[in-house]
């Protein structure tokens, strides 16, 4: 079949190199003139008015120029394909049109394969750099030394900016002039393969900046996986016994990884044939779909399950910061937030994975399961819960790296859920060592014991108590199922008949032949126990998938996946970090009542908002508290302003300072490649301008300034006013008063000012985290107020904590202050109402009030009992 497509590519060469001169014989002539003309006619002719003989003369000539560029260019390029080196025009000549290069490098291959010669891109050799490459290598072989590439020079390269991951996927390094036709060429030994590192890569995001989204946009710095090089075809005449790294034509089963000490670094190539790339595994078209999954600075990817149950978590962790909150005074009316409660490795899932669920979510590849593990062809979510065997067997360079995701997914899953839909996760202290950083304790969640529900990840001294923990977890279930006439525990626990619901149960161990067999008996009750085996090496009873570096299936059994989640040591820490400190367990908290350090004088904000007061009169009338709106004389805009305009004037009301582009485009829009969507800000700020000079007849201001000394963007306070800003400088305000008249009036205005969470209705990260800042401001306004209000007006104080509640429903200072005041005025129902009230909201979190919250309300019935009352 290939043959055929050569030879018609050939045929369509060759009519463009004949056919091309003779159409223009026949129309133009022959453009070289017989003789040379005299200078007296040249003159003659230029002074000649232009007709349509003189047009026809000049388009004639042009075509007779691309001809010969066509003809040159594929010239260059059959004698580059026959001497098996990838020669480069230099100059104007590497203009050359992408036709000649796809139809004379098949039919040189055609024609050499015609003759019975190996075909030219059978295999990759290695590329010689080009003029903008500095230094490369060639993709892996399959021979005993690889072969190195030379540089322009012809002398190896010193470093080599591809590097072989595993047998069928590597990396390269993209250099200035760089195109994915050019990088195919060069290592793949076909620039029509480019489709293939596209979608390869697609989705990505690199730590240098920006997103591959657009085949036609690369960045220098960037590092491309490849795909494994194509096969070279048989010979006609292939040999009795075939050399032992070719590729076996059946899928044939791969040699097993050691049994003992399973290893997940790179295998040796010599050992395990490579993919046939025309394998439906080596095909990673559909399962690199840009929605499917997110990339992480560290070079792990999950996919958009896994990155959900992560943002979940760090939701968690928001809720539970807000609960311990304190509320002093004076405030701090700063203008920064809160820092966000995952690591600097995971904050990009916590940026994207909200938006794109919310997007996805009525998206056909959206699915929600237990356990995301990866992704399927479609770029769906698969669980290993869903998958048909008990379990999987992880061998290949990203063995390792897809455990991890494995156990951060199993430990993820349920967080927001009741106890008995979180897995319990049992492995080994080794093996927990080998995938966390060095300096990380390989311990469990809840390794003082505290904790309401139970430790979720055990680990176990060594794989033999690992087995035995599994063996009597086995014993358990199946005696549990007997006493209950049940056959699996799926079916058991969809009953409501008894207390006795299992959680799914997964063993993350090495591969062992001394355990083995257990293993294989534990694995053959899976189906029945909801028990799950995942081992990092061959196990008879569970299937075997071989992941490359990138997380990529590239053999092995078929389980339906196609990608595997991956994560480094950092990423699995923070995870595990993040997922110990949002487990609930009892708390001591802080009394209000306990004696505090006299307050300390408010430190200057790094950057503070102009001073606005309320009555500030201005064009414009901008609020970011509460949903974003902008008003004028004529009332509030609502017609004009786009999605994105609204967020960029609320992120640069949360910076007045100012924002650069990169810093805007970033924020705006996180998983859109940097040039586009800078390109995208401008666009937001030039409608922002335009659509508020047509609203105010201010043709000639700019409303949002640009700073060419910093280059930086912000609002301009002359011509904006901003609520936030209005409040924060009333809170400053109060902080100086002399006196509590003047104090209360500001405190008043402050809270007056807050209409709900900054930029209410948006969902981003930052976002939440601003709006965290803001609401604890105006709780401590509240909190203040009350303090003020109490001795004289204790119901009025009351009122205003419960004005702070209705904000935040979590904070246990509000309900210490107020238990306080209903004690002090002998109210002990009111007291036991507002604990009750606290323990349904802190149920949410699948927590309880803490100790020091209950001490608060105990010496309120002590109060009142020795006052004479009925406690």
């Amino acid at each position: 079949m290939s043959a055929a497509r050569g030879a018609v590519r050939w045929l369509v060469v060759l009519a463009v190199v004949l056919g091309w001169p003779a159409v223009l014989l026949v129309v133009g002539g022959w453009p070289v003139p017989g003789r040379v003309p005299a200078v007296e006619q040249f003159v003659a002719s230029v002074q000649e008015p232009i007709t349509g003989k003189h047009l026809r003369a000049v388009l004639v000539g042009v075509l007779w120029l691309l001809w010969a560029a066509f003809v040159a260019g594929a010239a260059a390029e059959t004698c580059s394909a026959f001497r098996d080196r990838p020669r480069r025009l230099r100059g104007r000549w590497r203009m050359r049109a992408v036709g000649p290069r796809l139809s004379v490098g098949w039919g040189a291959r055609w024609w050499w394969t015609l003759f019975g010669t190996v075909a030219v891109a059978g295999t990759a050799l290695p590329a010689v750099a080009s003029a903008s490459v500095a230094t490369a290598v060639a993709p892996a072989q399959p021979d005993p030394e690889p072969a190195t590439p030379a540089d322009a020079d012809g002398e190896s390269g010193p470093h080599l900016p591809l590097r072989s991951t595993d047998e069928g996927v590597s990396e390269c390094t993209v250099h200035h002039g760089d195109t994915l036709w050019a990088i195919a060429e060069r290592w793949l030994g076909d620039g029509s393969r480019w489709p293939e590192i596209f979608n390869l890569n697609r989705g990505r995001r690199w730590p240098v900046g920006g997103t591959l989204t657009n085949p036609d946009v690369i960045h220098p710095g960037w590092t491309l996986y490849l795909p494994a090089p194509a096969a070279s075809p048989p010979d006609p005449s292939p040999p009795a016994t075939p050399p032992p790294t070719s590729p076996a034509p059946d899928p044939e089963p791969e040699p097993a990884p050691p049994q003992a000490g399973a290893s997940s670094g790179p295998e040796d190539s010599s050992q395990t044939p490579r993919p046939d790339a025309s394998s439906p595994k080596a095909d990673l078209g559909s399962a690199h779909t840009p929605n499917s999954g997110i990339s992480l600075p560290s070079r792990g990817w999950v996919s958009l399950g896994l990155a959900g149950l992560i943002a979940v978590v760090a939701g968690l962790l928001r809720l539970q910061h807000r609960r311990r909150a304190r509320l002093s005074y004076p405030i701090s009316a700063t203008l920064a937030p809160q820092p966000s409660p995952l690591p600097d490795s995971l904050t990009r899932l916590d940026t994207i994975a909200n938006r794109r669920l919310d997007t996805l979510e009525q998206h056909e590849t959206l699915r929600r399961v237990d356990v995301p593990i990866g992704i399927d062809t479609h770029g769906t979510d698969i669980g290993l819960l869903d998958l048909a065997g008990p379990g999987m067997g992880l061998h290949g360079a990203g063995a390792a790296s897809a455990a991890r995701a494995v156990l951060a997914a199993a430990l993820a899953t349920g967080a927001h859920k009741p106890a008995v839909n979180r897995p319990l996760v049992v492995t080994t202290t080794q093996l927990l060592a080998r995938l966390l950083p060095g300096g990380v304790k390989p311990v469990g969640l809840d390794p003082d014991g505290s904790s309401f529900d139970g430790e979720r990840l055990i680990v176990c001294a060594d794989s033999a108590a690992a087995v035995a923990h599994a063996e009597a977890e086995t014993l358990g279930r199946r005696r549990l199922l007997d006493d209950l006439a049940a056959h699996t525990i799926t079916e058991l626990n969809a009953r409501i008949d008894h207390a006795e619901t299992q959680p799914p149960y997964l063993l993350l161990l090495d591969t062992s032949e001394r355990h083995a067999a257990q293993l294989c008996r534990i694995a053959e009750r899976a189906a029945t126990l909801h028990m799950y085996v995942v081992v990092l090496g061959a196990l008879d009873a569970v299937p075997l998938v071989k992941v490359g570096r990138d997380g990529t299936v590239i053999g092995g059994a078929d389980t339906g996946a196609r990608r595997m989640s991956t994560l480094e040591d950092v990423d699995l820490a923070g995870v595990l970090a993040a997922l110990a400190e949002a487990i609930p367990r009892p708390e001591a908290g802080i009394d209000i009542d306990a004696p505090t350090t006299a307050p300390q004088p408010v430190a200057a904000p790094a950057e503070s908002a102009p001073v606005h007061d309320a009555a500030a009169l201005a064009p414009v009338r901008l609020r970011v508290l509460g949903p974003v709106t902008v008003s004028t004389d004529t009332g509030p805009i609502t017609t004009g302003m786009r999605t994105g305009s609204t967020i960029a004037l609320a992120l640069l009301a949360a910076y007045p300072a100012g924002r650069t582009l990169d810093q805007l485009a970033d924020a705006l829009y996180p998983n859109t490649e940097p040039t586009a969507a800078v390109k995208r800000v401008r666009t937001d700020l030039n409608t922002t301008r335009r659509v508020l000079r047509t609203a105010t007849g201010r043709d000639h201001e700019f409303f949002v300034i640009y700073d060419p000394a910093t280059s930086q963007y912000r609002l301009d306070p002359n011509t904006m006013t901003v609520d936030l800003w209005q409040m924060l400088t009333a809170i400053q305000r109060a902080n100086t008063a002399t006196d509590d008249t003047n104090m209360l009036a500001t405190l008043r205005e402050a809270a007056g000012l807050y209409g709900g969470d900054f930029a209410d209705g948006h969902d981003r990260a930052w976002i939440a985290d601003h709006a965290t800042t803001y609401r604890h401001h105006i709780l401590a306004v509240h909190a203040r107020i009350a303090e003020i209000l109490e001795p004289d007006q204790p119901d009025q104080a009351v009122a205003a904590l419960e004005q702070a509640i209705s904000l935040d429903p979590l904070n246990e200072e509000l309900y210490q202050r107020i238990m306080r005041i209903h004690g002090r005025n002998r109210r002990p129902d009111a007291v036991r109402r507002l604990l009750r009230r606290l323990e349904e909201r802190l149920a949410d979190l699948d927590a309880e009030p803490s100790l020091a919250t209950r001490h608060v309300a105990e010496r309120q019935f002590q109060h009142h009992t020795a006052a004479g009352g009925r406690a």
